[in-house]
């Protein structure tokens, strides 16, 4: 090298690459292999860092050397505290923080030593305090550069990352609020207020963390008993007030809308809107730290000084009201519902404020994230008759104003639903000029779901005898049109936009769902049941129709239960017939529905046994081959969720049936099927009958589930150890895991030769003996009964070493051949 000056700085650009390929995963190493450059990288680390050190000498090359030296200290591996205190490469980063121009690659390096000294592995900060005594000193002496013109944004944003990743690191020291501690939280609160959000926002990590270890009682447990740990929470709370109450007047003006909003990219809206979600949380930790009503009274001053400045007309500066009341409704749950001091005052400043589309849609969001202390508040119902007028205004303002006038509506309606039974016919009024689209409202066919909500909530509280009647009422809007596009014939009805018809039984739905009156919501849909049969007959080939038809019936069975009577004989009896012709996925849900409800039923035993035979007959002939289950997901979705309802509720009807083996067949057919969904209704299916025992009644049926499963018992196995190695994506590896252990624990023994049979179909070029040895002990293991989460390590690093690279991908998947139901076992 002495001789060669040239080659040094490539040999430093290897020097800083070696350690960052430890973690690189997309090097197809096996985890052997890479534990052992792990064992090789630490045993160099003193040669590694002697040599940067001898590079030192050459100024030109100093910025790589640091970079190298940030590289080799992410290893975390246990070079003393006490060494790098002192040693010349801390030093020369330290002494470059203070050069004028500032180094990347020294800041690099500092923040690798402070995650350095708060790694978990490293025996506590306290045994990394002769390193912490040097960085934090020579991090806070750039406290002052925070505010300095001269410096460039790049700089003051490395000083910034400095300080978050002290807050970050040693925040359990920091929260004991020493008086060191506390120069590290007022340097923090400096970064927050820094007029750029990306620098500010740096912070806000380390105050949701602060206020974790502030609240949480386990932080204290070391003070002893119950005295002293209150004491000291009451002391640390009180310590970090001021810093709180200050975070909250720093972060509040972020949220105000920019004078040229309108007129910025969606993306910057987006962003924008992001920084409003990221405050809320800010506000949230203070509140948490401060309380409820201490946080709501500094936001209620930055109100009342928003209002002053702003006048009854539109064009009058709305923004800085609409960002305290932004901020107000962000704490919502934190104040309390008898709060007597502030809320009364805010509601009675809400009618006052100018009619602005933003402002009204802000002010709409806080009225409803307000109904719990408006129902109960000593006066809070006195507020209501003006804030339902706020939201009828709202709803005739533009479609984001009345968007949030309903959702507000729903919230009030919901909770207070007591208060509001009196004031159902203005409700009504509401709700059908909403729902029937004819006044000034702009509420969408989405949002008017809220407004259902709102009124059958409000049903719910009537007495039984009127309630029914409130029912019809409220059903209305939605029967009549549907009636009307009947009466017109099958062929009109036929040919009807989609649309049309899903609005009003999306309304139904919702009514069924939230009149919690299951007599009435049975009388409705016995009453309603020709109207339904009419459309299911007719429309039984649109899926949109039929999921929103489908959906409005299952929640009526789901609030009506047992009182629906003959209505759910006759609506089986649709569905069966109709799922025959038409193959509607929707159907299968319905009766998942039905079979909760009643498949413990004794006198439902052999309508329900009919039922299943015919629905997974049908599927399975529709289900032959893996490009079925691909074409239709949605079919095996919905088939595998019913079969492990079947499985939960009704063993005893399911398992004797026919149609049982040739749903396991199905199952082993779809399993690989790459859609999320449908896959994990498969492996669900597949694990809940090796979890039988588990099952209410499910011990009854275990001899006719193994005479089932055992024949198919080692190619089920081969199946699921393909979708570890490969056949399915990574993410579905705990399911397909899960499955296996389950396999496992059922048929022990059994389980065990058949992976071992399979596993030894695996070549060893793709994986060695030692990897199937591991793989195989954690399945024995599993079948001793041992806990799962000590198994997942062999399990995973099996997967790992199969998928390493395409190549062995293929290896492993052709040697298993997860769609072949009849390989042949080696020995």
């Amino acid at each position: 090298m002495n001789s060669h000056p040239e080659f040094i700085p490539s040999f430093l650009e290897l020097l800083r690459v070696l350690p960052e390929e430890e973690f690189n995963y997309k090097i197809a190493a096996r985890p052997d292999r890479r534990r052992q450059f792990e064992k090789e990288l630490a045993s160099a680390i003193d040669t590694a860092l002697n040599i940067l050190t001898a590079c030192l000498n050459i100024n030109e090359l100093k910025e790589q050397v640091l970079e190298a030296f940030s590289s080799w200290l992410r290893l975390r591996h246990r070079i003393p505290a006490s060494t790098l205190s002192s040693h010349p490469l801390v030093l020369a980063a330290l002494s470059s923080l203070n050069s004028e121009i500032l180094s990347e690659a020294s800041v690099n390096v500092i923040s690798e030593l402070i995650h350095y000294t708060a790694a978990r592995n490293s025996g506590g900060v306290s045994s990394e305090l002769a390193l912490i005594q040097v960085i934090v000193p020579q991090v806070m002496s750039l406290k002052p550069q925070l505010r300095d013109p001269s410096k460039d944004e790049e700089d003051i944003k490395a000083i910034a990352r400095l300080f978050s990743d002290m807050g970050d690191a040693y925040v359990e020291l920091i929260a004991t609020g020493s008086d060191e501690s506390m120069l590290i939280v007022h340097a923090l609160l400096e970064v927050a207020s820094h007029p750029e959000f990306d620098i500010a926002s740096m912070t806000f990590n380390f105050w949701h963390n602060l206020q974790m270890i502030l609240t949480e009682r386990e932080s204290y447990l070391a003070c002893g008993n119950e005295t002293s740990i209150e004491a000291e929470k009451t002391r640390r709370l009180q310590v970090f007030r001021s810093s709180y109450e200050s975070l909250v007047s720093l972060v509040t003006f972020r949220v105000q809308y920019p004078p040229d909003y309108f007129d910025i990219s969606m993306e910057d809206q987006r962003d924008f809107k992001q920084t409003r979600y990221a405050v809320a949380d800010v506000l949230i930790d203070a509140a948490l730290i401060l309380g409820g009503e201490p946080t709501l009274k500094i936001l209620y001053m930055k109100l009342v000084e928003a209002i002053s400045h702003c006048g009854k007309d539109q064009n009058s500066d709305w923004r800085p009201a609409e960002a305290a009341l932004y901020c107000i409704k962000a704490i919502s749950d934190y104040v309390s519902d008898i709060e007597a001091e502030v809320m009364p005052q805010i509601m009675s400043l809400l009618p006052k404020l100018p009619n602005q589309p933003q402002l009204l849609q802000t002010v709409c969001l806080t009225i409803g994230a307000y109904s719990k202390w408006l129902d109960a508040a000593s006066n809070g119902f006195s507020y209501l008759p003006t804030l339902i007028d706020i939201l009828v205004r709202g709803m005739s303002m533009c479609e984001d104003s009345a968007a949030a006038a309903a959702l507000a509506f729903r919230h009030i309606c919901n909770d207070c639903k007591k208060k509001l039974c009196g004031s159902l016919d203005g409700l009504f009024q509401i709700y059908q000029t909403a729902v029937i689209g004819e006044g000034p409202f702009k509420v969408s066919a989405e949002d008017s779901l809220h407004l259902v909500e709102a009124l059958s909530m409000v049903i719910t509280e009537l007495p039984s005898e009127h309630a029914k009647k409130a029912l019809e009422a409220v059903c209305l809007p939605s029967v009549a049109p549907l009636q009307e596009m009947i009466n017109q014939g099958p062929q009109v009805l036929g040919q009807k936009n989609a649309r049309e018809l899903t609005v009003h039984f999306d309304r139904l739905a919702n009514i069924f769902r939230y009149v919690n009156h299951p007599e009435a919501v049975a009388d409705a849909i016995q009453r309603l049941w020709p109207i339904f049969k009419a459309i299911f007959d007719v429309r039984a080939w649109d899926m949109r129709t039929m999921e929103s038809l489908c959906r409005a019936c299952k929640n009526a069975v789901r609030t009506s239960k047992r009182l629906m009577g003959v209505t759910i004989g006759a609506m089986l009896e649709e569905i069966q017939g109709l799922y025959g012709q038409h193959h509607q996925p929707c159907f299968l849900y319905l009766s998942s529905e039905v079979i909760k409800i009643f498949g413990s039923d004794p006198s439902c035993a052999n309508y329900l046994k009919v039922l299943i035979e015919s629905l997974f007959s049908h599927t399975a002939c529709l289900l032959t081959k893996i490009q079925d289950f691909t074409s239709r997901p949605d079919i095996a979705d919905d088939c595998f969720l019913l079969a492990s309802r079947c499985i939960r509720y009704c063993p005893q009807l399911f398992f004797p049936s026919t149609v049982f083996p040739s749903l396991v067949d199905c199952a082993m057919i779809g399993i690989t099927v790459q859609h999320r969904e449908a896959c994990n209704s498969i492996l669900n299916f597949v694990s809940d009958i090796f979890d039988l025992a588990n099952s209410t009644n499910g011990e009854s049926c275990l001899s006719i589930r193994d005479s089932v499963i055992i024949p198919r018992g080692p190619t089920i196995t081969r199946i699921l150890v393909a979708c570890l190695t490969g056949a399915l994506p990574s993410s579905r590896l705990e399911t397909v895991t899960y499955a296996l252990l389950a396999l496992t624990r059922a048929y022990g023994l059994k389980a065990l030769e058949w992976a071992k049979e399979c596993v030894s179909l695996i070549p060893s070029t793709a994986v060695t003996e030692l990897e199937r040895t591991r793989f195989l002990q954690a399945l024995s293991d599993a079948a001793s009964g041992a806990n799962m989460n000590g198994l997942v390590v062999p399990i995973d690093e099996i997967s790992e070493v199969c998928r390493r690279n395409r190549t062995v991908q293929e290896i492993v998947q052709g040697a298993l051949r997860p769609l072949d139901l009849n390989i042949v076992a080696v020995s």
